[in-house]
């Protein structure tokens, strides 16, 4: 991908969800409001990013079509795994007189 937003990368957009997507459909389209109004006026300073924008949203069309067909498979939700807590040498040995009181009993 030469042109377009690093952050939406083809696949960097397979991750997002539904409503991700739509989002950052919306976002876009405002972006390219934007850049238009600015070409109009004569402010705009990056004529490029008009096209990488256009890019963006005709990728964003292409993941939410490719869904809807069963082409592309939507992202299961992402369960983080639980931490483990990790014990220091006071709360270690605090803990292992405890469980000998216990076994003694």
């Amino acid at each position: 991908m030469a042109i377009g937003s690093k952050e939406l990368a083809p696949a960097e957009l397979d991750t997002f969800e539904d409503s991700r997507l739509l989002e950052e459909l919306r976002k876009a389209k405002e972006e390219l409001f934007n850049l238009r109004f600015q070409s109009a006026t004569g402010q705009l300073e990056s004529h490029g990013r008009l096209r990488a924008v256009k890019r963006d949203i005709s990728r964003i069309y292409t993941v939410i079509r490719e869904r809807e067909l069963g082409i592309r498979a939507t992202p299961a939700p992402v369960v983080a795994p639980a931490k483990a807590t990790k014990k220091t040498k006071k709360a270690a040995e605090a803990e292992a007189p405890a469980a000998d009181a216990e076994e003694a009993k």
